[in-house]
C-alpha cells in the first residue's frame, strides 16, 4: 500500500494544485503536503523493507494486467532495499524543493503551476524508481521530460527562456527515439513487460521461453537494443554528445534546476540501467557505448565547469560529469559486483546536489545574480548559506571520510577497477577518465568555494552585472524585491547539510551491496584532489577569479558556449534538417501536388471542350430516329437471312 502512496500523493497534488492555482496560499499548502506525505510514505515503506531483510522485494499490483495478443502487462510496481532507499531521497529533495519554492517563487503569478509541475516530475521519477513493468517506466521516463520542459521554460516571457525549452525537450526527445524502440524490442522479445521476466528471458543467448528468439545466435540483438537504450538514456542525462542542453536549462528557476539535477530526470537512467544490470554486464558492445560516452563527458564536462562564467553553470556542467560517473559505474562493474556503487553515488549526488544549487539560489537572491562577478563574496554575507556551499562543494570534490560524496566516489572508484581488471569490457577507459575526472572536480570545486567566499569591497552587492556570453543565465535572481529568509528554507538547508555530513552512514544500513574501501585508493583520491585543490588556488592572483587567470577571456568566452555545441547542432542537424523539409515540401508541392494539380485542370479543360461541342453540335432528334430505324431495318435483315 505504501509503495502506491508515495507515486500517488504526488501526482494528486499535481492535480488538486492545478485546481486551485487561483488560490495561492492553498496551492502552497497543497504542494508542500503532496510530497511531505509521499516522503512519509517512503520512509514508512523503507522502513518495512529494511526489517524484512536486505534481499527482501515487496511486488504491488496496481491495476488489472493487461492481455495484449502474446505481450502480458502485469502493471505492476515493486520495492527492494535499494529501491526503496532511492525513493526516499528522491522524495525528500521534492519535499525540500517545494518547501524552497515557496519563498523563491513569493511573488510568481504562476507559482501554482510550478508547483504542479514540480509535483507531477516528483510522482514520474517516483513510477520510474517502483517500476517493475517496464510500460510503467516508458510512462514515466516520458512524463519527466514533458515535465523538464514545463519548468526550464516557467518564465516563458524571457525568450532564452522558451529558446532552452525548446532545446531541452527536442534534444532529449530526440534520443528518446532510441529509448522507446529498445523498451519494445525488450518487451516483444520477452513476451512481457515485467522486468524480472524480461532479465531472465534477456540474459542467456538463445531461445526464449515463450518460444520466440531474444537475442539470435551471437547476442546481436540484445546488443541493439541495450544500445537503443543507452542512446535514450545519454540524452536523458545530457551525456555526450547530447551534453549541451543541460547548462542551458539553467534559464528555468534555481528551485526547478535543484530537481532536475539532483533527484529527477538526469538520474533516472542509472536507475533504469541499474534495474536491467544483469543484461547490460553481459552485453560488452552495450558497455562499450556507455563507457565511451561517459569516459568523454567525465572529462569534457570537467573542464568546462572550471571555465564557466556563470557559477550556476559551473553546477550544471559538474552534474553532466557526476551522471557521467554514476553511469560509469555500470558500464564497468562485473555481474557479480552489482550496479549498487553507481546507484550510491546517485543517492549521494541527490543529497549534496540539491544543497549546492539551493543554496546558490540563496547566494543569487542576495548577490542579484549566479555570474562568478555578482556572486564574489556574497557567501560571506549569509554565514548558514558559508557552511552548506562549503560542505556541498567538498561533497562534489569526493573528499574521502568526511561527506557523503567521499563515500560514494570510492565506492564508484573501487568498483570501476575491479572491471578494469576483468578481461573484457571498458575498464581500463573508464578508470582513467574517471581519476582525471576527481582532479577536474576539486579544481572547480575549489573555485567556486574560492568566488563566492573572497573579500567583497562592495558588500551592498550592488556591481554590475558581468557580460557573458550565456544570454540571461546570469539574471537568475528575481527582478523584485526578494522576501526575507523564513524557518522553512533554513530547515532545508539544514537538513541537505546534515545528510551531505552523515549521509554516508547510510553504508552501515548495508542498503547498498559495496566493497569495503580500499585504503590504497582512498590515497590516491586524496593526492589527486589535492592536485586538484592546488590548480586553483595557486592560479588566484590578488583575490582573481582563478579561472579567469587560467582561462582568460576569449576561452572562457568558449566555455560558456559548450565549445560551440550548440552552434554545431544547428549546423550539423538544424540545418540539414531544416534543409531537407524545404526540399521535401518543394517537391511535394511542385512535383506530386503538381501533378495532381495538372491532371485536375486537364480533365477540367477537355470535360469543358466535349460539353461544348456536345451542346453546339447535337444532332436533330429526326436523324437520331432515322439512323435508329436504320440499325433496326439492317439487323431484322440479317436475321431473315440468316
Amino acid at each position: 500500500m505504501t509503495t502506491r502512496l508515495v507515486v500517488l500523493l504526488p501526482l494528486l497534488g499535481a492535480l488538486l494544485g492545478l485546481l486551485v492555482r487561483r488560490h495561492t496560499p492553498v496551492a502552497r499548502a497543497v504542494a508542500a503536503l503532496g510530497t511531505g506525505l509521499a516522503l512519509v510514505a517512503a520512509v514508512v515503506g523503507f522502513v518495512q523493507v529494511h526489517g524484512a531483510g536486505v534481499n527482501a522485494v515487496r511486488t504491488v499490483t496496481t491495476f488489472p494486467a493487461l492481455h495484449a495478443g502474446e505481450l502480458q502487462v502485469p502493471l505492476q510496481l515493486s520495492t527492494g532495499s535499494v529501491t526503496a532507499t532511492i525513493g526516499v531521497i528522491v522524495a525528500l529533495v521534492a519535499t525540500c524543493v517545494q518547501l524552497y519554492a515557496i519563498w523563491y517563487l513569493h511573488d510568481d503569478d504562476r507559482y501554482a503551476e510550478f508547483a504542479a509541475s514540480v509535483s507531477l516530475f516528483s510522482a514520474a521519477m517516483l513510477l520510474v524508481v517502483y517500476s517493475s513493468d517496464l510500460l510503467f517506466t516508458l510512462i514515466g521516463w516520458e512524463v519527466m521530460g514533458w515535465c523538464s520542459y514545463l519548468l526550464i521554460g516557467h518564465w516563458s516571457r524571457k525568450e532564452s527562456a522558451r529558446r532552452a525549452a525548446h532545446k531541452a525537450f527536442i534534444v532529449t526527445r530526440t534520443a528518446d527515439i532510441g529509448f522507446v524502440l529498445g523498451i519494445i524490442g525488450l518487451a516483444a522479445g520477452a513476451g512481457s513487460t515485467k522486468l524480472e521476466t524480461v532479465i531472465t528471458a534477456w540474459q542467456t543467448v538463445g531461445a526464449c521461453p515463450s518460444g520466440g528468439v531474444c537475442s539470435g545466435g551471437n547476442g546481436a540483438l540484445r546488443a541493439t537494443l541495450l544500445i537503443l537504450l543507452i542512446i535514450g538514456i545519454l540524452g536523458k542525462s545530457a551525456q555526450v554528445p547530447f551534453q549541451d542542453w543541460l547548462p542551458d536549462a539553467m534559464e528555468g528557476p534555481t528551485p526547478a534546476s535543484a530537481l532536475i539535477h539532483a533527484a529527477t530526470m538526469v538520474a533516472a537512467g542509472t536507475v533504469v540501467l541499474g534495474q536491467l544490470f544483469d543484461l547490460l554486464a553481459v552485453t560488452d558492445p552495450a558497455r562499450w557505448v556507455l563507457g565511451i560516452a561517459t569516459s568523454v563527458t567525465m572529462v569534457l564536462a570537467g573542464v568546462l565547469a572550471f571555465g564557466q562564467s556563470d557559477l550556476k553553470r559551473l553546477l550544471a556542467w559538474s552534474t553532466v560529469s557526476q551522471v557521467g560517473i554514476m553511469l560509469s559505474a555500470l558500464s564497468a562493474a562485473p555481474l557479480d559486483l552489482g550496479p549498487d556503487a553507481g546507484l550510491f553515488h546517485m543517492w549521494s549526488h541527490a543529497i549534496f546536489k540539491a544543497l549546492l544549487f539551493l543554496s546558490i539560489g540563496w547566494l543569487s537572491v542576495v548577490a542579484g545574480g549566479t555570474s562568478a562577478v555578482l556572486l564574489k563574496g556574497s557567501a560571506l554575507r549569509v554565514p548558514l548559506v558559508n557552511i552548506a556551499f562549503l560542505f556541498g562543494l567538498m561533497s562534489l570534490a569526493g573528499v574521502p571520510f568526511v561527506v557523503v560524496g567521499g563515500y560514494s566516489k570510492e565506492s564508484v572508484i573501487s568498483a570501476v577497477y575491479d572491471g578494469a581488471t576483468s578481461p573484457s569490457g571498458p575498464g581500463v577507459l573508464v578508470l582513467v577518465a574517471l581519476l582525471l575526472a576527481v582532479v577536474l572536480t576539486a579544481a572547480y570545486a575549489t573555485r567556486a568555494y574560492l568566488v563566492v567566499s573572497a573579500h567583497d569591497p562592495q558588500p551592498s552587492g550592488r556591481r554590475p552585472h558581468a557580460s557573458t556570453t550565456v544570454g540571461t543565465a546570469a539574471t537568475d535572481a528575481h527582478a523584485h524585491e526578494a522576501a526575507p529568509p523564513t524557518l522553512s528554507l533554513r530547515a532545508v538547508i539544514g537538513v541537505l547539510l546534515v545528510l551531505t555530513v552523515f549521509g554516508g552512514l547510510v553504508e552501515r544500513l548495508d542498503v547498498f551491496t559495496l566493497q569495503p574501501p580500499e585504503w590504497a585508493w582512498m590515497a590516491v583520491s586524496v593526492v589527486l584532489i589535492a592536485i586538484g585543490m592546488g590548480i586553483a588556488v595557486r592560479a588566484r592572483r590578488h583575490g582573481e577569479d582563478p579561472a579567469v587567470v587560467l582561462f582568460g577571456p576569449q576561452r572562457m568566452a568558449l566555455a560558456d558556449r559548450g565549445l560551440g555545441a550548440d552552434a554545431l547542432y544547428l549546423r550539423v542537424v538544424a540545418r540539414p534538417v531544416i534543409a531537407l523539409a524545404g526540399l521535401v515540401a518543394a517537391v511535394d508541392n511542385s512535383v506530386i501536388d503538381g501533378t495532381v494539380r495538372a491532371i485536375a485542370a486537364l480533365t477540367r479543360r477537355s470535360s469543358g471542350s466535349a460539353g461544348r461541342f456536345h451542346r453546339a453540335e447535337r444532332p436533330a432528334t429526326g436523324i437520331i430516329l432515322v439512323a435508329a430505324g436504320f440499325v433496326v431495318i439492317a439487323a431484322l435483315g440479317v436475321f431473315a437471312w440468316s
